[in-house]
């Protein structure tokens, strides 16, 4: 079973963290939900959420892919975090899949991960993408790099990961059972 790693920091949007990783799980992955200051994490819109583990202390090569919910100030906490830039560059170099939603591929922009990408991100967010201009499409897949619009794309954003994890077939029953399809 693959293992994916979502990092959430105080001000994460809830549906992008918590509709992804039930999502993923259906579809047979381990899902670990990452704190990046402490295992008491509280979402954007007030609900309080017990993370797995610490980011700092999650052995990160374990892991097939990254993934970051957007929501405010959880985006911008994770962009100010040296320690997510790590991990986000580490994942992308090491040849893992890095995922993000809504306003956090902004942590992949300063990354350096964007530029000469196709990417998407929430309107009105584009600052800090070191030049790169997103499609506005609702999901987009460019090489290991995965991005999703905003809270009402989580589904579709994760049925993408998923599927370049190796598990659209599983996906595709997830979506028709949960009548997403």
């Amino acid at each position: 079973m693959k293992k994916i790693l979502l990092i959430l920091a105080d001000g994460f949007e809830e549906v992008e963290a918590l509709g992804s990783a039930d999502f993923l799980k259906r579809c047979g992955f381990d899902v670990v939900l990452a704190g990046l200051k402490g295992a008491n994490v509280t979402g954007a819109h007030g609900i309080r959420v017990i993370a797995d583990a610490l980011l700092s202390e999650v052995k990160v090569h374990d892991f097939a892919a990254l993934i970051l919910p957007g929501g405010m100030p959880g985006s911008v906490n994770l962009y100010n975090s040296d320690l997510v830039l790590e991990t986000v560059k580490g994942f992308y170099q090491s040849g893992r899949i890095v995922a993000a939603i809504c306003a956090a591929p902004m942590v992949l922009g300063r990354a350096g991960l964007l530029c000469n990408r196709k990417f998407t991100i929430y309107p009105g967010v584009e600052d800090g993408l070191n030049g790169a201009v997103p499609t506005n499409n609702a999901v987009e897949s460019d090489g290991r790099i995965i991005t999703g619009r905003g809270p009402g794309l989580t589904f579709k954003f994760a049925e993408r990961v998923a599927t370049e994890l190796g598990a659209g077939a599983e996906a595709r029953e997830v979506l028709r059972g949960m009548l997403l399809d």
